[in-house]
């Protein structure tokens, strides 16, 4: 167990949190959440005993072993990547090491005896026996293959690395458990197999994330990081928002049908404990959320971003031809013999690992790069909007403060029209008048959907829109492209992004494209399956 007494943090005259009491206990898994800069990576570093706080303490259960997700990539180069993760257990390693250097003395002792049997004693008590096979089930259920668990950690991949580094935070049952975006840079694959670790893992989850469909399989708590405070709310990220938001109607609407409103949350909260039988942590959960009452729900403080799409005019059938698109970048196939035609309300992901060439696919279609072979054609109606995954070049040597620059894509160039929509993207007073070349990587995206809801476009082109976004603009967002009446191709890694909005899916392959009018859930099941399937033929043919 670990618990924050009267936990502070100040920065100068900034205070992040004060008095902040909390008790994480063994068989829950906790969400921290909280805005871009509100403290949540700060906080895990302060219960892993990385920051001293300012006041207050953090107390683990003496004996309880803490694990931490480590975020230096190159901190391991010089150990081989089995090796890396057993590391994970400081202790364990250094049995290991102890016992080989009593082996390895030519004048073993009666002494060394002792002390080796002493040794071999705690050894077994750990489970060091199947450290080994232990590391390794790690490694490949993250996606790292036997035949790169020997080699050294500075051959591996950036992506690969994080990988180790996440089977090492996991690796010998820790008591308690802090993990810092743990889906980061993880496939699709991975990220259900973590899930369904973590479920099953018996002791304490602290985690932090902006993945909501992780976060809604995980979490039996979150904590709200919030206007210096950090709450705890028994349930998942979806029970937290959407309660929040109905108590929030509820506080606004206290004179006004007051009753109907305190009826509609106790009904939510039922029927929200009801369904939470068929999630993973699914028994602990229910029990929290059976106990919960009206009041214990409060309103979130938090703000959200006013995102709504509105194209100035509806756009025709004929929207996009794609015809035998190829494209080679450096020497290597990126893209090869795409095709596909764009129907009136589609809403498409694109999904899977090849994201150069879906970046690739979107600047063609936009007109940014050229095919090297093949065509696409545009509908006569059809008017498009883009936000590219790199934003560089709309700030980066743009010396305008953000009125000025929004003011450059808005049809009314009047201040106070400008003003007002920078102030429902939470750009408020002096924020207006920040220089845009100085904009933080969400701040830069927040203007680009500004930019994109002025154009009136009836086809959006959105690649990665998530990334660095907080949960609060990825909840607009997410939202406001349900609502939106005309077409949107995306590329995104967000489950519940995709889930929700999707109702096709491409993947684009070494060899074309997967095309399928599904949602996302459905076609990662299909694919599931004929991945068994083709495992299966694979086993006969060895058998054979």
């Amino acid at each position: 167990m670990i618990t924050t007494n009267n936990l502070s943090l100040q920065f100068g005259k900034r205070v992040l949190y004060k008095d902040v009491n909390l008790k994480f206990t063994p068989g829950n898994c906790y969400g921290i959440i909280g805005a871009n800069g509100a403290g949540k990576s700060t906080f895990l570093k302060l219960l892993s005993g990385e920051l001293e706080p300012t006041g207050g303490t953090v107390e683990v259960t003496p004996g309880e072993r803490l694990a931490v997700l480590k975020q230096d990539h190159y901190a391991f180069d010089q150990y081989q990547v089995l090796r890396t993760v057993m590391m994970g257990h400081p202790r364990l390693v250094e049995i290991m090491d102890e016992k080989d250097a009593l082996y390895a003395k030519p004048d073993f002792s009666d002494e060394d005896g002792m002390k080796a049997s002493e040794l071999e004693a705690e050894f077994a008590e750990m489970n060091g026996w199947d450290a080994e096979s232990d590391a390794a089930k790690l490694l490949n259920g993250l996606g790292i293959p036997d035949e790169k668990h020997e080699l050294m950690m500075s051959e591996l991949t950036a992506k690969e690395k994080v990988r180790v580094l996440l089977a090492q935070a996991l690796f010998g049952n820790p008591d308690i458990l802090l993990l810092d975006e743990p889906t980061n840079h993880l496939d699709v694959a991975s990220i259900n197999w973590l899930e369904n670790f973590l479920a099953d893992f018996p002791n304490t989850v602290i985690v932090v994330s902006h993945d909501r469909h992780f976060l809604n399989q995980v979490c039996t708590y979150i904590c709200d990081v919030d206007f210096g405070e950090i709450r705890l709310y028994a349930g998942n990220y979806d029970f937290w928002y959407q309660s929040s938001q109905l108590a929030l109607q509820l506080q606004k609407e206290q004179n006004k049908k007051a009753e109907e409103k305190i009826k509609e949350l106790q009904n939510f909260i039922a029927r929200f404990a009801a369904n939470a039988a068929k999630s993973k942590q699914a028994t602990s959960r229910k029990k929290l959320l059976d106990k919960i009452k009206v009041e214990d729900i409060k309103p979130s403080s938090r703000r959200y971003p006013y995102i709504a799409f509105t194209p100035d005019r509806e756009a025709g059938d004929q929207l996009l031809m794609v015809d035998g698109i190829s494209k080679t970048v450096d020497g290597e196939p990126v893209l090869k013999n795409v095709s596909f035609t764009l129907k009136k309300g589609d809403k498409v992901a694109f999904v899977g690992p090849n994201t150069l060439g879906k970046t690739m696919l979107f600047k063609i279609l936009m007109g940014e790069e050229e095919p090297d072979t093949g065509s696409f054609k545009w509908g006569i109606t059809t008017t498009q909007a883009y936000l590219p995954s790199d934003n560089s070049s709309y700030f980066d040597d743009v010396d305008l403060n953000l009125v000025d620059w929004l003011r450059q894509y808005s049809k009314d160039p009047d201040e106070t029209f400008v003003r007002g929509f920078l102030g429902r993207m939470l750009f408020s007073g002096e924020e207006s008048q920040k220089k845009a070349k100085v904009l933080s990587g969400g701040e830069r995206v927040r203007c680009m959907l500004s930019r994109m809801m002025l154009s009136g476009a009836n086809v959006l082109l959105l690649d990665e829109p998530t990334n660095h976004l907080d949960l609060e603009s990825i909840t607009a967002l997410n939202n406001g492209l349900i609502a939106f009446p005309g077409t949107a191709l995306f590329a995104s890694h967000d489950h519940q992004f995709v889930q929700t909005i999707a109702n096709r899916i491409i993947d684009i392959t070494p060899d074309g494209v997967v095309d399928r009018v599904t949602t996302y859930d459905e076609f990662l099941a299909n694919e599931t399956v004929q991945q068994q399937i083709a495992a299966k033929y694979k086993a006969a043919e060895a058998d054979a």
